[in-house]
């Protein structure tokens, strides 16, 4: 089975900065598009950010300019560094990863899996 786990969330002021990690672990790995989601309390859970394999990006808008989205395939770790962090970023962040297996050479997403969340607190 293919476990995630986030870390490098905390507390900061407004303005301030975090990166949040996300390290997959697991046999025989073959991870598709990853992402990053969040659920602020009381709201639904949105997308963050998304990543391919090949590392285009796609983010929300609320994010643009202020998040950068990353990933290393040798590592299997997914990255996200968060800048000019505003309250409204509060939320519990999860990493998200499609899972694929190598068939005659062709990837093909068959799962997915997430992470167990990581509280991020932005204070005014």
């Amino acid at each position: 089975q293919v476990q995630l786990v986030e870390s490098g969330g905390g507390l900061v002021q407004a303005g301030g900065s975090l990166r949040l990690s996300c390290a997959a672990s697991g046999d025989t790995i073959c991870l598709s598009t990853m992402g990053w989601y969040r659920q602020a309390p009381g709201k639904e859970r949105e997308l963050v950010a998304t990543i391919t394999r090949d590392s285009t990006t796609n983010y929300v808008d609320s994010v643009k300019g202020r998040f950068t989205i990353s990933r290393d395939n040798a590592k299997n770790m997914l990255y996200l560094q968060m800048n000019s962090l505003k309250p409204e970023d509060t939320a519990v962040y999860s990493c998200k990863a499609d899972l694929c297996r190598i068939v005659q050479g062709m990837r093909y997403v068959y799962d997915e899996v997430w992470g167990q969340g990581t509280l991020v607190t932005v204070s005014p």
